[in-house]
């Protein structure tokens, strides 16, 4: 709760609620169409570019290094996306990196993925409406260490891999 309070109070992140009891996903996709709307892109642009991101996202042939390096070029430099054929093709950017406050920040806690296994990671940052980081938290009695071994088991893929190919940021931590 401290975490989340510190999230909503002063970092001004949307608290989005506990997830457990849905199927979540990397990318919520009324969020980030809410986004590029907002920033000015055309029905068309917006449905090409999410489409692009979703399928870099599920792309997990290469491994999930592949399509995690595949989605932060996405994220980093934007989707290309024609909105007519005979037209150049234009730049979509999921991210302000020039104006940080252009961005929309929420956090969620006990957020259920479902993959060849259901976890649960207890704190999912979501940016534009797609998960870039996972917090794993532990009481003080148990070593941040199962915190991490956590966020990598969650990774491997007979569990969330695909959940993992948005992420920047993967944390663990505890009380102390």
């Amino acid at each position: 709760n401290r975490v989340i309070d510190f999230f909503k109070n002063t970092l001004h992140y949307t608290y989005i609620g506990n997830l457990s009891e849905q199927e979540n996903s990397n990318i919520i996709e009324d969020k980030l169409y809410e986004y590029l709307k907002g920033r000015g892109y055309s029905e068309r642009l917006i449905s090409g570019a999410i489409d692009e991101l979703k399928k870099a996202s599920l792309n997990l042939q290469q491994g999930l290094y592949s399509a995690n390096k595949e989605v932060y070029s996405l994220l980093k430099y934007g989707a290309k996306v024609k909105e007519d054929a005979d037209k150049p093709a234009r730049t979509v950017y999921f991210i302000d990196f020039e104006d940080i406050c252009n961005n929309d920040f929420y956090i969620a806690e006990e957020v259920t993925v479902v993959g060849n296994n259901t976890k649960r990671p207890d704190l999912v940052i979501y940016v534009n409406g797609i998960a870039l980081a996972v917090i794993e938290l532990k009481n003080s009695r148990v070593s941040v260490a199962n915190g991490i071994r956590q966020n990598i088991t969650n990774q491997k893929t007979h569990f969330i891999e695909q959940f993992f190919t948005t992420m920047q940021f993967c944390v663990a931590g505890n009380e102390s």
